[in-house]
């Protein structure tokens, strides 16, 4: 029996003219139209950036529980080929990331071992550098065998990447790393009521730096 395949993508932004685009992948516990996903699209469209948001083909067939990683990178593959045919460019020219897991399966993709994923960046909003409660268990293995830049998006508050611990994990990084801290901001960008923030506020901040950072990018 094949493997279940990408079959929703939602494509944001002009599809002509442009010289980079970014693939925009989802979490474990949200789909694509997450409010972080949908905010930094509909900025980056805003700008005349396109983005692809997609499904993991466990949420395309009403499954929670996510795929195995195999079938994980493979559709981050697959995304990122159909981004690389609406917009004419090859992968080299695309910014790859999303939100928790899509992007850390963007940045192994990229990272592969033996078939490394070309991209002009990573953007990297809400990374879980360990699971939940195993602070010990570093997702950071791969780190080392990035080439391209990368941008950290986090809250101040993400239990699943202290601050210092992210810090020291993008030191492992050779290409440029860039960081963008949402103040009181948990793992799903939600801003503590103490600190007067809203959460659209934050997704603001978010977009906007993400916004910044594509558009610095060096094709």
């Amino acid at each position: 029996m094949s493997e279940p395949r990408v079959t929703a993508y939602e494509f944001l932004g002009p599809a002509t003219g442009v010289d980079r685009g970014v693939l925009l992948a989802h979490g474990a516990g949200a789909g694509m139209d997450a409010p972080p996903l949908v905010a930094v699209a509909e900025a980056l469209a805003a700008s005349g950036i396109p983005s692809l948001r997609f499904e993991f083909p466990y949420r395309s067939i009403g499954r929670k529980a996510p795929d195995r990683p195999p079938v994980l990178l493979a559709a981050t593959r697959e995304a990122a080929a159909e981004l690389s045919r609406r917009v004419g460019l090859p992968t080299d020219r695309l910014v790859l990331g999303g939100r928790s897991m899509g992007g850390r399966f963007c940045s192994l993709a990229a990272a592969d071992e033996s078939d490394p994923l070309p991209a002009l960046g990573l953007l990297m909003l809400g990374y879980p550098l360990h699971p939940a409660g195993k602070p010990e268990r570093r997702r950071d293995d791969h780190f080392g065998r990035l080439a391209c830049p990368v941008l950290f998006v986090s809250g101040t508050r993400d239990a699943l990447a202290p601050r210092a611990a992210l810090e020291e994990s993008g030191a492992l990084i050779s290409s440029p790393v860039a960081f963008e801290w949402l103040e009181s901001a948990d793992h799903g960008f939600r801003p503590l009521k103490a600190s007067g923030l809203t959460g659209a506020e934050v997704l603001s901040q978010a977009a906007e730096a993400a916004v910044g950072w594509v558009n610095a990018l060096v094709t």
